[in-house]
């Protein structure tokens, strides 16, 4: 097989990885269309020696050291980077990219050093520091949508850990959008198939018409919600799940959701 036919199917988890590291939605995709685009015009290194998946993310680490910060300087009006780009310049550390390599995406600390160029014992301080901000973070309350009682209780469980407060559990769609009424949630963590067959994704996306909270979707199937065909989540996590990825993932929503209003404003 082609080296660059075995990259395709790592890429859709780069994109969720440059959303989760950007914030954005359209900055992730940006940067990891750069970085391809950069292999292709041989402007950076595809290194053959590693293997696939590993070799793309360090691509994408060593495109984004070098244009990270210029990129918004020709992107288009409506690709939201400039503001992104330049907050991550100025506040979002080494340590944090470390912990969602490993946390979120799986990688080893070794592999994560390969990525960012780097050595293990670098990583090993990097995700102690990262794993501190993270208990530092400001507490929030929590909405959990999820049909399944035994994870429901095991995401519950991380998020009391890491000093949020959990303002509810819906398993349908109606209960949580009928939680999230009776108590504004400062984030929320959604299942995508609720117990009745209705969607999460239709929950989230009532629930958001009353509040701006970040969420995290939940799934068996990430693929089928990073095909590129239509809105896309920015937070997505993998089941089976490690209780690391979860909070990962929550200190970076609530990163880049740190100074916006819950409460919608009217149209």
């Amino acid at each position: 097989m082609p080296f660059s036919e075995s990259l395709k199917p790592h890429i859709p988890y780069l994109r969720r990885y440059a959303r989760i590291l950007t914030g954005s939605q359209r900055s992730g995709d940006a940067f990891v269309r750069a970085a391809l685009e950069a292999a292709i015009a041989g402007e950076a290194e595809l290194n053959r020696d590693l293997t696939p998946q590993v070799a793309l993310y360090q691509l994408f680490h060593t495109t984004w050291a070098h244009i990270g910060p210029h990129l918004s300087e020709d992107a288009p009006d409506d690709m939201d980077i400039s503001a992104h780009a330049s907050r991550l310049a100025k506040v979002t550390p080494v340590a944090r990219q470390a912990l969602l390599l490993t946390a979120v995406e799986g990688f080893s600390a070794l592999e994560a050093a390969t990525i960012l160029r780097t050595t293990k014992e670098e990583v090993d301080g990097l995700l102690m520091k990262a794993q501190s901000s993270i208990d530092n973070a400001l507490a929030t309350d929590v909405l959990i949508i999820e049909d399944e009682p035994i994870i429901a209780l095991d995401i519950q469980a991380i998020v009391e850990n890491n000093g949020h407060n959990v303002v509810g559990v819906a398993r349908t769609h109606t209960e949580a959008v009928e939680k999230a009424k009776a108590k504004k949630p400062g984030l929320v963590l959604a299942d995508i198939q609720l117990a009745d067959g209705s969607s999460g994704i239709d929950a989230v996306k009532e629930i958001l018409e009353q509040y701006n909270v970040p969420v995290i979707f939940i799934t068996a199937y990430p693929e089928r919600l990073l095909t590129g065909e239509r809105p896309e989540p920015t937070y997505l996590i993998t089941k089976p799940f490690m209780p690391e990825t979860v909070s990962a993932t929550m200190a970076q929503a609530l990163f880049f959701a740190e100074g916006l209003t819950q409460e919608a404003q009217p149209a």
